[in-house]
């Protein structure tokens, strides 16, 4: 990689272990059954995680992009290093190879059933601020970070070692990033206050990109515990403007809750002094000034979900770098996203950036909008905008 990054990628990485399931539905119950064995097609070995899904999403889109992540000197390491050079040998020079174990997650994703994943966090756990070279991320125009809630130190002591991590960044001008995922609620995180963390940490984030399933975890637990499992989550968008107003005035500047196959919802701030204050990425108060927008997905040919909401992020912070409008940046995350969905894998579906807009200018068609939004108004019937949104 010859250019200086713009985007460094940094936190949780991982190796996936992905079993191809055929197109049959089989039960959640009769294929976890005690002693039941069940026949599945190749496994798919990929990276995962934050660094590696977002990161090299971000590599096919032609964006110049340093990873930052921290493996085991094992077998899982060496594939997570020998997947990562057969994209570019260079992005495989930030990972950090110490004593403890790398990382891994089984990912269960049969037709017709939302992924289950079963993850051993490894390194990331010990993954700390000092582990992300200061001098190398000032040479970036974003630095994006995730998944805290899989990361032992930084979920420790209210997020204490986010802030330690992001508030240098923040002061060295660039613009940071945040994503987070879905802690495990009978483990560890599962005991961490979610909302004290959040508000400690958002002060120092310009982007935040998690999904509405880990706003209303953190934010809303008792909503999150309503919802019966492996059901669709009803949304509404009162319900999208309550979890993101309440992020916003925790001190993010822009919010992009992802809403899996329902689409992608973008919130800004009103403060025309916070978006001018987003670092080395510049925002014009008229075009991005409380802004709310929402867009289903692209209809597409699903092999996988794994990683589509990094690959989403991915698109959104490309778009941004690019300097697109807010409603050409959501267009663009849900592009990608749906590019995404089309490998069983994270990133391998993702193609350059041209590529994704030429097919959303070809007339990709969409899924019908399933999000109950009274009072908004729809652009061009693909983009929906809030009852406020000062756009047109």
């Amino acid at each position: 990689m010859n250019l200086e990054p713009q985007i460094v990628v940094a936190g949780h990485i991982c190796v996936d272990i992905i079993p191809a399931f055929g197109d049959t539905y089989v039960p959640l119950e009769a294929l976890l059954r005690p002693g039941r064995l069940t026949n599945v097609g190749p496994a798919v070995l990929s990276t995962g995680g934050a660094v590696s899904n977002t990161g090299l999403a971000l590599h096919r889109l032609g964006v110049p992009v340093q990873l930052m992540g921290k493996i085991g000197d094992d077998l899982f390491g060496r594939a997570i290093q020998d997947v990562l050079r057969r994209h570019d040998p260079a992005l495989a020079d930030g990972m950090i190879v110490g004593a403890d174990p790398s990382s891994y997650t089984l990912v269960i994703n049969p037709p017709g059933i939302d992924r289950i994943f079963l993850h051993c966090p490894g390194a990331n756990d010990t993954f700390s601020a000092a582990d992300v070279p200061l001098a190398q991320v000032a040479r970036a125009r974003i630095f994006h970070f995730g998944y805290p809630p899989l990361m032992r130190r930084m979920y420790l002591d209210g997020g204490a070692e986010v802030v330690k991590l992001l508030a240098p960044v923040k002061a060295l001008g660039v613009t940071t990033s945040l994503d987070m995922a879905q802690p495990d609620p009978d483990a560890e995180p599962g005991r961490v206050d979610w909302l004290h963390l959040l508000q400690q940490v958002l002060p120092f984030v310009d982007v935040f990109t998690p999904s509405l399933d880990e706003t209303l975890y953190m934010l809303d637990r008792p909503r999150f515990d309503a919802q019966p499992a492996g059901q669709p989550r009803g949304i509404d968008g009162q319900t999208l403007r309550t979890m993101a107003d309440r992020l916003l005035a925790m001190g993010a500047a822009i919010v992009a809750l992802k809403l899996g196959d329902q689409g992608l919802y973008l919130r800004t701030t009103g403060d025309a002094a916070r978006l001018a204050a987003c670092g080395r990425l510049t925002f014009d108060p008229q075009t991005w000034c409380g802004r709310e927008l929402l867009t289903p997905c692209f209809r597409a040919a699903v092999a996988g979900t794994t990683g589509a909401g990094d690959c989403t992020t991915a698109g959104l912070l490309t778009a941004l770098l690019h300097g697109l409008s807010p409603v050409q940046t959501l267009v663009m995350g849900v592009g990608v996203g749906g590019c995404s969905v089309e490998s069983p894998d994270a990133a391998s579906g993702v193609p350059p950036w041209d590529a994704v807009r030429a097919r959303i200018a070809g007339g990709w068609p969409r899924h019908p909008l399933s999000v109950q939004l009274d009072g908004w108004r729809s652009i061009d019937g693909a983009v929906w905008c809030g009852p406020d949104d000062p756009g047109s």
